[in-house]
């Protein structure tokens, strides 16, 4: 499979085309810009998955962004957008602008493992993306479809963080301080209506916790805050 690489500093793409590479057997094309990618793209490159950085000269990982979803031949291609930017205002217009992820510099393997392998499990599961009505939400907790999606990113932030911190916290042994943690998120999936990832992290309820089985379940989580994402977005329009 195709994994597209875009960013203009050498460095980044490097140590991204690593870990990466460390997750499995992939088809790594890497670009310089937006603009070499969307050539690449243009001259018949179709990627399973890009990640791309958000600021670069020539063509902003945003305006590439823009482009594909505006390419029916490219609009499926799921687009992880690349940042050291932090805010929520930046978070948010990837969202908007339909990225499926967003990952903050510097990189952390569990970043990229967590987006790479969680789009092609569900590709090749086929899972059903199980959660309450966004609009149901929104009128549950008093908010608008704008403040929904502000939530939604925040938890995927959330998640992102939580995938190394419970790792570090098996490796201590630290079995019942994870255990709260992933209670934690599991209140935050109920609380957003995603009830398919709050049954399964309901499912580690039981048992000593095993770092493979967590992170299989955390990418579930994250598939489907990005799912939602998507579905909250038309009704902000």
């Amino acid at each position: 499979m195709k994994v597209l690489v875009v960013d203009d500093d050498v460095v980044s793409r490097m140590v991204l085309m690593h870990l990466i590479d460390s997750c499995g057997k992939f088809d790594i094309v890497e670009a310089e810009d937006g603009a070499d990618a969307w050539q690449q793209l243009e001259d018949g490159l179709r990627p399973a998955i890009c990640f791309c950085d958000l600021r670069m000269p020539r063509l902003s990982g945003i305006e590439l962004l823009q482009r594909v979803k505006a390419d029916a031949n490219l609009n499926t291609v799921p687009f992880v957008l690349v940042s050291s930017a932090t805010d929520r205002e930046t978070v948010q217009q990837a969202l908007n602008a339909g990225a499926a992820g967003y990952i903050v510099k510097p990189f952390q393997a569990d970043q990229v493992r967590v987006h790479l392998l969680g789009f092609f499990e569900q590709a090749a599961g086929g899972c059903e993306h199980e959660a309450e009505a966004p609009s149901d939400t929104a009128q549950r907790l008093g908010i608008n479809a704008e403040r929904l999606l502000v939530y939604l990113a925040g938890f995927h932030k959330q998640l992102t963080a939580a995938s190394g911190e419970l790792d570090a916290l098996l490796a201590r042994g630290e079995q019942e301080e994870a255990r709260q943690r992933i209670e934690r998120l599991h209140a935050g999936c109920v609380t957003l209506g995603l009830s398919g990832a709050a049954a399964a992290l309901k499912t580690l309820a039981s048992g000593a916790l095993a770092s493979e089985a967590l992170q299989a379940v955390l990418t579930g989580v994250v598939h489907a805050v990005i799912q939602q994402s998507g579905l909250v977005r038309p009704a902000g329009a």
